[in-house]
């Protein structure tokens, strides 16, 4: 039975709607980033997608489906999150022809459809997470540079405690980050950076071990701080 189904009073369906708005200001961070990250590699096309629009489809997905009106406010977020995230890598993927050339559309193509799998290889995050970030074979797009907005470089900084970066140096450490992290890593990290979500969270949402999702993001964090160096 769907939620919709089950909110068969004014009451039941004004305290599920509460829920559901206090989740909204910490899903647009994430996804505005996710957005500007995907049209920058050339994923998406640029201003054809919103942030409004992809939560607005994901919260009309929630009500379609079978899940406990009663829930917490936190368990109303993270499946809400879980929609979104399902959402954007099946848009991601849809999306990818977008990119400028063949070699580079189908690398990406291989990594997207990995966001579909349930992550029970060991081998699937160790192999992308033993590449360097300058490894040629994970460049996304080498014309293309991307800048991201200040506030959310000092997110992803305060998240790796780095405090020393220069104002020169940061736009080209940035630029690498992004472009050449393989891109369902970048959406692990995003969900801790910019979704402000713990790596418990993190793991039910992508059907994974919190341990991997710690390893996944130790390794970035420490790898970025090399390229820093």
């Amino acid at each position: 039975m769907s939620v919709t189904e089950k909110l068969t009073s004014e009451i039941a369906r004004n305290t599920f709607e509460k829920k559901v708005l206090s989740a909204i200001p910490h899903l647009h961070p994430y996804v505005k980033h996710r957005i500007y990250i995907a049209e920058t590699t050339g994923i998406l096309p640029k201003n054809m997608f919103s942030s409004n629009g992809i939560i607005d489809e994901s919260i009309i997905l929630l009500y379609d489906n079978d899940f406990d009106v009663d829930a917490e406010p936190l368990a109303v977020k993270l499946e809400l999150f879980k929609i979104v995230d399902n959402y954007m890598n099946l848009l991601f993927k849809n999306e990818a022809y977008h990119k400028e050339t063949i070699s580079t559309d189908a690398l990406l193509k291989k990594e997207l459809s990995k966001l579909s799998e349930d992550y029970t290889v060991d081998g699937d995050f160790d192999f992308i997470l033993n590449t360097e970030l300058n490894d040629i074979s994970y460049h996304q797009n080498d014309n293309e540079t991307l800048q991201l907005y200040s506030d959310k470089e000092t997110s992803i900084l305060t998240a790796f405690e780095v405090e020393d970066l220069s104002t020169k140096q940061s736009p080209k450490v940035f630029d690498k980050l992004y472009n050449w992290l393989p891109f369902n890593v970048s959406n692990i990290m995003d969900l801790y950076i910019f979704g402000k979500l713990d790596f418990e969270s993190i793991a039910k949402i992508k059907k994974i071990e919190q341990k991997r999702v710690e390893a996944i993001f130790d390794k970035v964090k420490r790898t970025f701080r090399r390229h820093i160096e």
